[in-house]
C-alpha cells in the first residue's frame, strides 16, 4: 500500500517533533511537508530544529532532515503540496493565540484539508469531535454534519483532548461501559513539565519545587471529560451530565508522564476492587479490534505494586499508548481510589493524534 502523504503545522515545536518521531517508521502515513512560523520558514528542517530537538532518541525519517518547511500561515503553499501530491492531510501541533489557531485551522479545512489537531481551540465547537479513539469513536458521525454546515468539502476538523485527562478518562469509561454508574470524581495531577513546551518553566521554578497551579487547566480536566463522554444530538455533541469532576493541576519536576490520583464515587451498584481490576485488565475496544498501528495492545495496564505506576518506569509502556494505573484502593471519603499514569506527549499529544488518524482513515474519513 502506497503510504499518504501527511503535513505536520507546527512541525519545529515539541508536538511537531512527536509527530516527526512517531511517523518516521509508519505502516501507513509519511511525512512529505512541514510547516511551521514565518522565522523557520525557507530553512531545511534541520536548519529550523537545531538546538530545539527534544523528541529524546526518536528521529524523523532522513528524508525529513531537508525537506523546506514553509509558512503554516501560507496555505497556498499547503494546496500546492497537495496538487503536488505531498500532503493529502495535515496534523496541527501550532503554537499561536487560540483564535489564531482557530481561524488557520478552519482555513485548511476550507481549503479541503482534513486536520486532526492537537490544540484546544476547537475543543468546544459544537460539532468538532473531541476523540480518545478508545473512548468515542462515534463522535466522528458529526463529520459530515461539520462539513454541510460551513460548506465544506473534503476538509474537517478533529481534535484530541488535552493531556491532563488521558491518565484516568479511559479508566473512567471503562468502567461506565461496563455498566457501572460513575457520580463524582476527585482528582489531583502531576503534571510533567514537558507539558508546557519547549523551553517550558524555569529551572528554578521547578527544581526542588511544586507548582499548584497550570493555567487553565483544571478547567479543562474538569469540562472535557463531560464533551468526549457526550453524545451527538442533532447538529451537536451535548455533554453528558456526570460525573462530576473537581481537579487539582500540579507541575511537577518530571520530564514526561502525567500522574492522577483519582478518587471515584459510584451510584447504587458498587463494583469491588477485584471487579475493577477485571474490567481494566479485560478493556479493549474499536482500535484494538481493528489493529491500528499506533493502539496499545492494552488500552489499560493494571500495575500490582504497591508503588506503581511510575513515570521513569512506566510512561513507555506499549509505544507509550498505554494508561498504567495502579494502588487501586477503597476511599474513605467516595468508593474508590487509584493512581493513573499516562505519556503526556505521545499518548497525550502527537501519539493520541496519529491514532484519531488512524481511525479516520479506517472510517474512509482520509484517503
Amino acid at each position: 500500500m502506497a503510504k499518504i502523504p501527511v503535513g505536520v503545522l507546527g512541525a519545529t515545536g515539541m508536538v511537531g517533533q512527536q509527530y516527526l518521531a512517531l511517523l518516521a517508521n509508519h505502516p501507513w502515513f509519511e511525512v512529505r511537508y512541514a510547516a511551521a512560523s514565518p522565522r523557520s520558514a525557507g530553512k531545511t528542517y534541520r536548519d529550523a530544529a537545531a538546538g530545539r530537538w527534544n523528541a529524546g532518541a526518536g528521529l524523523p525519517q532522513d528524508s525529513v532532515w531537508d525537506l523546506v518547511v514553509k509558512d503554516a500561515n501560507d496555505i497556498s503553499q499547503a494546496v500546492k503540496a497537495r496538487e503536488e501530491g505531498t500532503c493529502a492531510f495535515v496534523f496541527s501541533a501550532l503554537e499561536m493565540g487560540k483564535d489564531e489557531i482557530r481561524q488557520l485551522e478552519e482555513t485548511y479545512a476550507a481549503a479541503g484539508f482534513p486536520v486532526i489537531s492537537n490544540a484546544s481551540a476547537h475543543r468546544w465547537t459544537a460539532d468538532v469531535p473531541m476523540l480518545i479513539a478508545e473512548v468515542n469513536p462515534g463522535h466522528t458521525d458529526i463529520i459530515p454534519l461539520q462539513q454541510k454546515a460551513r460548506r465544506w468539502d473534503r476538509g474537517f476538523i478533529v481534535v484530541k483532548p488535552n493531556c491532563s485527562i488521558q491518565s484516568y478518562t479511559t479508566p473512567v469509561y471503562a468502567l461506565i461501559a461496563a455498566g457501572y454508574d460513575v457520580k463524582r470524581i476527585i482528582v489531583s495531577t502531576l503534571q510533567a513539565v514537558s507539558g508546557a513546551g519547549y523551553p517550558g518553566p524555569a529551572s528554578l521554578d521547578m527544581l526542588d519545587n511544586v507548582v499548584p497551579y497550570i493555567g487553565g487547566e483544571e478547567e479543562k480536566s474538569e469540562a472535557e471529560p463531560l464533551k468526549i463522554l457526550g453524545s451527538i444530538q442533532g447538529n451537536a455533541i451535548v455533554n453528558a451530565e456526570r460525573p462530576a469532576v473537581s481537579a487539582h493541576c500540579n507541575r511537577v519536576p518530571v520530564t514526561d508522564g502525567h500522574t492522577a490520583c483519582v478518587s471515584l464515587e459510584f451510584g447504587a451498584e458498587k463494583p469491588s476492587l477485584d471487579e475493577v481490576k477485571r474490567i481494566w485488565g479485560d478493556f479493549r475496544a474499536l482500535p484494538q479490534e481493528l489493529k491500528l498501528p499506533m493502539a496499545p495492545e492494552r488500552p489499560i495496564i493494571v500495575r500490582e505494586e504497591e508503588n506503581r505506576p511510575q513515570p521513569r518506569k512506566d510512561r513507555d509502556a506499549d509505544k507509550g499508548m498505554a494508561v498504567s494505573v495502579g494502588r487501586v484502593r477503597p476511599c474513605k471519603v467516595f468508593d474508590l481510589r487509584f493512581v493513573g499514569l499516562s505519556h503526556n506527549t505521545i499518548r497525550g499529544a502527537a501519539g493520541g493524534g496519529i491514532l484519531n488518524a488512524e481511525l479516520l482513515k479506517h472510517q474512509g474519513y482520509i484517503s
